[in-house]
Formats: C-alpha cells, sequence, structure tokens
C-alpha cells in the first residue's frame, strides 16, 4: 500500500553519530557485486515477468509463493522454509556461515492489487532483495565474511494487516540485525524514505427510532450525531498539522428519510509524520465524535484499527546505501539528495514497523514512468513496472542493499553504530 505520491524532502537537522562505517571500501567489492548480479539477469527477468504477468491478492500470492520458493531451493546452501511461522504464503530462506556475526535481511513482498494488478511493483522489490540476497552470500563466500544472511518472503502488504507485522508478532525477526528492502516509484532515488503512520477509526452511533412527523421529539437521532461529529472534524483540519490527514465518510447515513434515525456509522482514515502524532491526532478525532454523541444523547462506539507505523530509516545504512549507488557505473537520474536530506512519501507500509523494531532502509527508486507518467496504484505504472528497464532498475537497487549488507558483515562493530543510531532515531521519534 506504499503507494509514492509527489514526494518532498526535509532536511534532517541532527548530526550523524555513527563514524566507523567502512570509508575505505575497496572498489573490487561494488565492481564484484555489479558482475554477479549481472549474472543473475538470465535467471531473474524470467521470474519477475511471471510475477508481474500472475498478480495475485494480499496473502493468496500461492504461485509467486511457488515459484520464489523453488527459485531459493535450487540455490546452493540455503535453507527454505515454506508457509513459514503459520502464514500460508510466507517463506524463508537462511544462508548461515556457522561464524558469529550481523544477521542481514531483505524483504521479498509479492502481493498485487484488485484490478490493476502489480501497479505497486512489488514484482520488482521481489527482484531486488532476491539479487541483493544472493550477492550478498555470495561475497559472504569468497571472502569468508561471518554472520547470517536472511531472505523473508513477506505477503499482504497491500491492506491493513501487513505480513511483516504477521511475521514480526510471530518471532520470525529475531536475533535479526537490520532490514533492507526497496520501492519503485518515478520521482525519487533515495535510501533516507520517511512515510506515514496511518490507521482507521470505525464510529457507530446508536440512537431511538421514532416517526419524523407525528412524533419526533421521542426519537434519538443517530444521524444528527453523525453530523455532528462529521462537521467537528471538519474544523478540526484548520488546526492539524501540514503532515496530518484526515479522511471521513459516512458509511451508514439511516434508513429512510421520513424517520428519526436509530443508527448511522462512518469510517475515518488518519495518516500522520509519526506514530506518536498518530496517537495525538486519534485523540482528537475521537473528541469530535464523542461529541456528537453528547451533543444528541446518541451512544457511540469508536473502534481503532491499528494501520502501519511510519519508517524510520537508518542513517548510516543510507549512507552505505548511497556509496555503492554512486560507486556503480552510469548512475540515474534523480541523483540521491544531499546527506541528511529525507525523502518523504506520504503513503504507508508495514516495512515501517519493522523499522521501530530494528534498524531499516527502504530505498525509493525511480523507474523509466510510463506514457501518461502514471505514478503507483495506476494502471499506467502497472505496465512501467512490467518493463525490462524497470526491471534493469531493481537489479541495481540489489547490489547496491548488497553493498550495503556486506559492509555491515565485513566492517567489525559497524553494527553496533548503526543500532545506537537507530535507538536515538527512536527515542528522538
Amino acid at each position: 500500500m506504499m503507494m509514492e505520491s509527489d514526494g518532498w524532502i526535509l532536511v534532517g537537522k541532527e548530526d550523524d553519530q555513527g563514524r566507523s562505517d567502512a570509508q575505505n571500501v575497496h572498489d573490487s567489492f561494488a565492481s564484484d557485486i555489479d558482475k554477479f548480479v549481472d549474472g543473475l539477469r538470465a535467471c531473474l527477468w524470467p521470474l519477475n515477468t511471471y510475477i508481474h504477468d500472475t498478480p495475485e491478492l494480499a496473502f493468496k500470492e500461492y504461485k509467486a509463493h511457488k515459484v520464489l520458493t523453488e527459485f531459493m531451493q535450487s540455490q546452493q546452501d540455503w535453507q527454505v522454509t515454506t508457509s513459514a511461522y503459520g502464514i500460508e504464503t510466507a517463506w524463508v530462506a537462511v544462508y548461515d556461515t556457522g561464524v558469529t556475526g550481523p544477521v542481514v535481511s531483505f524483504n521479498v513482498e509479492m502481493d498485487a492489487l484488485p484490478d490493476i494488478g502489480h501497479a505497486c511493483g512489488h514484482n520488482l522489490i521481489a527482484m531486488a532483495s532476491l539479487a541483493a540476497g544472493l550477492a550478498t552470500v555470495e561475497m559472504v563466500k569468497r571472502h569468508k565474511l561471518p554472520g547470517k544472511v536472511v531472505v523473508f518472503g513477506t505477503p499482504g502488504e497491500e491492506g491493513m494487516d501487513g505480513g511483516k507485522i504477521r511475521l514480526l508478532n510471530a518471532g520470525a525477526y529475531k536475533g535479526v540485525d537490520i532490514s533492507l528492502i526497496s520501492h519503485p516509484g518515478i520521482l525519487n532515488n533515495s535510501p533516507l524514505v520517511r512515510t506515514t503512520a496511518f490507521s482507521v477509526l470505525d464510529v457507530e452511533y446508536f440512537g431511538h427510532p421514532a416517526h419524523a412527523a407525528k412524533s419526533p421529539w421521542l426519537g434519538i437521532n443517530a444521524l444528527d450525531a453523525l453530523i455532528i461529529a462529521y462537521n467537528a472534524v471538519s474544523v478540526l483540519r484548520q488546526q492539524t498539522m501540514p503532515t496530518d490527514v484526515i479522511g471521513m465518510h459516512i458509511s451508514n447515513g439511516g434508513a429512510a428519510s421520513n424517520i428519526i434515525h436509530a443508527y448511522a456509522a462512518g469510517v475515518c482514515v488518519l495518516r500522520a509524520a509519526t506514530v506518536s502524532r498518530l496517537k495525538e491526532l486519534q485523540q482528537k478525532v475521537s473528541d469530535c465524535f464523542r461529541a456528537g454523541a453528547q451533543a444528541t444523547s446518541a451512544r457511540v462506539n469508536i473502534k481503532v484499527t491499528d494501520g502501519y507505523a511510519d519508517h524510520v530509516p537508518n542513517r548510516i545504512l543510507a549512507r552505505l546505501y548511497t556509496k555503492y549507488w554512486n560507486m556503480l557505473p552510469d548512475v540515474p537520474n534523480p541523483p540521491i539528495p544531499m546527506e541528511g536530506q529525507f525523502t518523504w512519501i506520504q503513503s504507508s507500509t508495514d516495512q515501517g514497523n519493522i523499522s521501530y523494531a530494528m534498524p531499516s532502509v527502504n530505498a525509493s527508486f525511480a523507474i523509466p514512468p510510463g506514457p501518461h507518467g502514471g505514478q503507483p496504484h495506476s494502471a499506467d505504472f502497472k505496465e512501467a513496472a512490467g518493463t525490462e528497464a524497470a526491471f534493469l532498475r531493481s537489479m541495481r537497487v540489489g547490489k547496491a542493499l548488497a553493498g550495503t549488507a556486506v559492509d555491515v558483515l565485513k566492517t567489525p562493530r559497524l553494527i553496533d553504530d548503526i543500532k545506537e543510531q537507530w535507538r536515538q532515531d527512536i527515542e528522538g521519534i
């Protein structure tokens, strides 16, 4: 559900604290990763095309699950678990060196959108993460690096109950040190991506029916309560923050025009820059709902459904990603923003919840747009996401993600700096 809309940039004011991140990366690592991933194109392109042309909805990615797990099972030295952690279309592939070291992970998304298929480009996310995982393991083998590499097949990102959240709650990420993923769009190349947190509030009002002409004084109008609440929310908007988004609609407006309505209901979707701000916004909107009930004597029921947390990118990991992205030949436009500049995507992803549990990068990457310049969640973007040019861009992303992971594995104590930066960022939020 992480639809990339018109992006805008904020300059991060905090100074980076981590200073030990492999400043002396040898060009040979980037070169070796570059060549290895290029060698994967022949086997990954058919996978990419199959997934793109065979869209499946959230938690029903049976065909994608089958082809991806069979592919990983065909790779030497990977331990693959299908239908992992009690989730039918989740899977996990692990390469363990047997030597104590950092545990780096990549997330593979698979699900599509109703009616418009892979208009969010999850096929490209899957290919970038597969390429990154395989390239990381190849470098681990060549250079005898310690640690463990994990690739998670994470279903159901397009919805409320994301697969990453289910896996996180089931303990799948226990012991994992970092989580890396990417997301295509047409506007940004950036590893320092912030997204919004969102939740859904369902409100119901229960009144008392009466005939609107004969005895209206005997009724309690649930629809009046909802209208008062709707107007109160509208007034609230003038005092919300620029990053707050409130969307509301009436899902049940009563039964007939000649009665005092005994029941009415509405749905409100909230977005905010951080989880903490979202909680504040939920409280304000809930107060508006309660005001409608108090004004009319109706009874109110408010149900809050948590969506996704905002994504908090790790700046040290982002710096490593940027280094490899720019080290590879033919750097595409637009350039990655200057260090410290966040790229804000005003949508949401369950990778946000992962970022509150461990250091994370969710790198945005721009693919050549379709003929109409459509952004994610459009039919135009679906077509763009299936092109070879988009696939090749995802391969570049996979190279940069692999370089990031390799630096973490090969640089002593770098993971400590990354985690300290993560703790500071989360505490700051």
